[in-house]
């Protein structure tokens, strides 16, 4: 299926860079030019990669985006030594951005709202912080409590059994595709069938199944309320109001226990803004940073 946003990607400069954080070695991409007054440091979501926030990132012409890979994910090798835990990404997460870009802005993903929120919280210096799909409520807790309970079994499953078959089980190609189907919400079907080759090409680019069975622990036993609360710098979150993860009821909430935050509810979308409504959640975040 063509990339419906190939044409504006084409269109923006990317380099592929690498540099150390942590003892190991991040790659990293940076989108538009180096001498852009605006530069965001984009963190994707649990399984994904770099590659998945490009939807987004291709409606921000004129912006700087810097988009790393998290360690243990797409082209990022797992962090030697360390629990792939929240405290370890969100250390990760401060050293990138002070050793690459120190003051800009910083966005998160559904899972990488959590790690971008803890990082903000225990210090990680920013002007302003957005959050995409955040994880505002408990994910056992969700629209699909049932579905996420199955995934704690699958993913424990794959930890578990003997290695070939655990790694086959997390990598299996009919397992995904249900993933994606309970997340996309588009009744376009050129789109949709965009999203599932998404998924297909890029949610299996984990390192192995002991750090994917870490992360996935640490993002159902953490969400961004935890955090809000020590976050004074003026933060946007982008919500879906179809989202099957964290209802649009928590993300209202979750929008008050900030000192200073501004909620964009997207109407006809779940879990897959990024996929699905790029354009209207770039359009939100170029109005906050201006």
């Amino acid at each position: 299926m063509p990339n419906p946003y190939a044409d504006l990607l084409a269109a923006i400069p990317v380099e592929r860079r690498e540099i150390p954080v942590l003892g190991g070695t991040t790659a990293y991409w940076v989108y538009g030019d180096d001498d852009s007054e605006t530069t965001i440091v984009a963190v994707h979501g649990f399984r994904g990669e770099h590659h998945g926030l490009d939807p987004v990132v291709a409606h921000l012409r004129g912006i700087r985006v810097i988009s790393p890979d998290l360690p243990g994910f797409g082209e990022t090798p797992p962090l030697t030594g360390r629990a792939h835990d929240l405290d370890t990404y969100a250390e990760w997460l401060r050293s990138f951005v002070e050793a690459v870009s120190p003051g800009a802005v910083v966005l998160g993903h559904s899972f990488g709202s959590i790690v971008s929120a803890a990082a903000v919280a225990d210090g990680l210096s920013t002007p302003k912080l957005i959050l995409v799909n955040p994880i505002g409520a408990p994910a056992l807790e969700g629209p699909r409590g049932i579905l996420t309970r199955l995934a704690v079994f699958y993913y424990l499953a794959g930890a578990k059994l003997p290695r070939p078959l655990g790694d086959a089980l997390l990598r299996n190609a009919l397992i995904v595709r249900v993933m994606s189907n309970a997340m996309a919400k588009t009744r376009d079907p050129d789109l949709r069938r965009f999203v599932h080759e998404q998924h297909d090409e890029y949610f299996s680019r984990f390192a192995d199944r002991d750090v994917l069975h870490e992360a996935f622990v640490t993002s159902v036993s953490h969400d961004v309320r935890e955090f809000a609360p020590r976050i004074t710098q003026p933060t946007l979150l982008i919500a879906a109001e179809k989202d099957d993860i964290t209802p649009i009821e928590a993300e209202r909430h979750l929008a008050t226990l900030f000192a200073d935050a501004e909620l964009v509810e997207i109407p006809a979308v779940g879990h897959l803004i990024h996929y699905e409504t790029p354009e209207a959640a770039a359009s939100a975040i170029r109005g906050f940073v201006g």
